[in-house]
């Protein structure tokens, strides 16, 4: 595992599915992070609507509920009651009704930024978006960055052979990111494009995550199984953090 082999094989197997997609394919998004561009106000706007949707939904009810949400702004513009009825979110609809409104002002504001690490800042501080969905509307708008999700955050705690903690702590956090500078280096790809392609591959279960869980990082603490049951204490010897299917 974390090998160019590896990784260009859950790549295939993502694209044999025809699963290979976020907001963009898998091929828009490797492009945009090599060779970023420059979005419009309303693109960048439209990119926001999309991570705030996907939060807590299916890639598949995201896009639908996106499109439904979209296709009504750019015909009529972002009226929360006719947007409400579409989504009956109402912090949602409204984030996404504000950042409609300022779209020219946020855009700009994104893109006068000094560097990678203010733009994240920048982003966390739009209405509903947040400092994990900052790195994933970042990640959509071009900059090489990871969104240390569950999934991202689980595969670390397998690279770094310690136990899964679904947080992202200091030792998680080091974890994902020696794990991306291992597969940058083996890959020659941006990180923010393969921490997609692990995102997926976990999501669909080409990589199994029913593994133990860490009670607060604890050492020799209480843990949870996959199932998220009662908490019991941990086995010895501990069962290992994470099985690939057969074939992988």
């Amino acid at each position: 595992m974390f090998t160019a082999n590896w990784f260009f094989d859950l790549e295939k197997k993502i694209k044999d599915m025809g699963a290979d997609s976020d907001a963009q394919s898998f091929d828009e998004i490797r492009e945009m992070l090599s060779n970023p561009r420059r979005f419009s106000a309303d693109e960048f706007a439209d990119m926001c609507a999309y991570v705030i949707l996907a939060g807590g939904f299916s890639q598949k009810t995201a896009k639908r509920i996106h499109k439904d949400i979209m296709d009504y702004i750019y015909k009529n513009g972002a009226d929360f009651d006719s947007l409400f009825a579409i989504f009956h979110n109402k912090n949602k609809v409204s984030a996404i009704c504000k950042i409609w409104e300022h779209r020219a002002q946020f855009c700009d504001g994104f893109y006068n930024c000094a560097d990678d690490s203010a733009k994240l800042d920048y982003l966390s501080k739009l209405p509903h978006i947040g400092k994990i969905t900052a790195n994933h509307l970042a990640r959509n708008l071009g900059v090489d960055v990871v969104k240390y999700d569950v999934w991202i955050r689980r595969l670390g705690a397998l690279y770094a052979g310690i136990r899964r903690i679904d947080e992202l702590t200091p030792e998680i956090k080091k974890a994902c990111d020696d794990m991306f500078a291992r597969l940058v280096a083996e890959t020659k790809l941006p990180r923010g494009y393969i921490d997609v392609v692990l995102w997926k591959a976990a999501q669909l279960k080409i990589i199994s995550m029913d593994i133990p869980f860490a009670g607060e990082g604890v050492p020799g603490g209480t843990w949870r199984g996959s199932g998220y049951g009662k908490k019991t204490t941990p086995p010895a010897p501990p069962v290992p953090p994470f099985f690939e299917k057969k074939g992988n």
